[in-house]
């Protein structure tokens, strides 16, 4: 195992009625902006929840923030915090208002010249704006780490930032949220958790054997929900256990000490900025065949997955990695999730040269973990899931 340093710092408040404690997580006399989406949570109850709660606070709100969290509008909800001297953030929603308030955070106390910087020259935040969250819809895991992944429409860029300073202070977490969410995105929410844990459990044996258990353990619980979750959201226990399975795939945890790769998401995200295509569907594409084109590397621990995880007991080494593969992609199926980029949209001719040059102008030239995904097996990759 790796040497390691993990703290993370969001208190987390789990279960039934728990919106109902946000005002004694927020501060005294704090100047609030409330930050959420496309107004969903107005219908489902969620809104009137939160307001309730904050009735004795100073309270500004910003709506609108897309499903990819668009640059140019957290440049508006920027000059209100600034033009009204906000004090603390409150993300109501899923990881796009989440991390788009983590880059409001960063960007209220940034001096330089543009706060698009922050994300093109990696520049890690280590003091931000104060903020918590409240979760309506479980997925990336961004209510308890420190990482964001921010949009510009204008340029068709989807970049990630980061640091210790944008942890939440705190994040609610109530599973009966999930009760309003439409079946695609619960499909979305399972299926880039699962994908979150592969991402950090999916590379090469080094003898972390509780690190491995938390993210198969993580993976089995993930399969055994979901058709709960997909065929009755109101089924509380199927509910609990997604919401807080989304939250440790991408809390910190089960990637201390190990090896990660994180290439299917820088592949992934191109995707989205080029077409738009959702997420956690750019991971379900790019996955397969990332694993197929790096099946020598990557095969102890695909076949260990396969064993634990999808209780694959026959065969070699080889055939018990290339059945769970298989495996992986039957589940993104199962979830109604297409797995080939022409499924998605039919101008895909040219995009793996697209996205290999993209990686070759910004210098990653070795993604992965073992840093050797060049830009030109990056567009093979890319070819293989077209």
């Amino acid at each position: 195992m790796n040497n390691f340093e993990f703290k993370n710092p969001t208190k987390i408040i789990f279960g039934k009625d728990s919106i109902e404690k946000l005002s004694k997580e927020i501060p005294e006399n704090a100047k609030v902006l409330l930050l959420y989406g496309g107004g969903s949570i107005k219908n489902n109850g969620i809104y009137k929840q939160v307001k309730t709660a904050l009735e004795n606070v100073t309270v500004i709100e910003f709506g609108g923030i897309p499903a990819n969290p668009e640059y140019a509008v957290l440049m508006e909800a920027l000059e209100v915090i600034k033009t009204e001297n906000i004090t603390y953030l409150l993300a109501v929603g899923g990881g796009s208002v989440i991390d788009g308030t983590k880059f409001l955070s960063a960007a209220a106390l940034y001096e330089g010249h543009s706060p698009w910087n922050i994300l093109t020259d990696n520049i890690r935040t280590e003091k931000g704006l104060p903020f918590g969250t409240v979760l309506t819809l479980p997925a990336t895991g961004s209510e308890m780490n420190s990482g964001a992944v921010i949009t510009r429409a204008e340029t068709k860029e989807k970049l990630g930032m980061g640091g210790p300073g944008l942890f939440p202070e705190f994040s609610i977490l109530d599973p009966q949220v999930i009760t309003s969410i439409p079946e695609r995105q619960l499909a979305n929410g399972l299926t880039d958790a699962f994908t979150h844990v592969l991402e950090q459990y999916m590379t090469y044996p080094i003898g972390a054997l509780l690190q491995d258990r938390f993210a198969e353990s993580i993976l089995q619980t993930l399969i055994e929900v979901a058709p709960r979750v997909l065929k009755d959201p109101t089924d509380y226990e199927a509910a609990s256990n997604f919401m807080w399975s989304c939250t440790m795939a991408l809390n910190g945890l089960i990637q201390k000490g190990v090896p990660t790769d994180w290439a299917v998401h820088a592949m992934g995200h191109e995707l989205t900025a080029l077409f738009g295509i959702d997420h956690a569907r750019t991971l379900a594409v790019i996955a397969p065949s990332h694993y197929k084109y790096h099946f020598e590397a990557k095969k102890e621990k695909l076949a260990q997955y396969g064993e634990r995880v999808w209780n694959i007991t026959e065969g070699s080494t080889d055939d018990k990695a290339y059945a769970a593969i298989e495996k992986t992609e039957a589940f993104f199926h199962e979830l109604g999730i297409n797995t080939k980029l022409s499924e998605y949209t039919k101008d895909y001719e040219g995009t793996a040269e697209t996205i290999s040059q993209r990686f070759t102008e910004r210098g990653w030239l070795g993604l992965g973990e073992h840093k050797n995904l060049t830009p030109d097996k990056v567009e093979k990759i890319v070819k293989m899931a077209y």
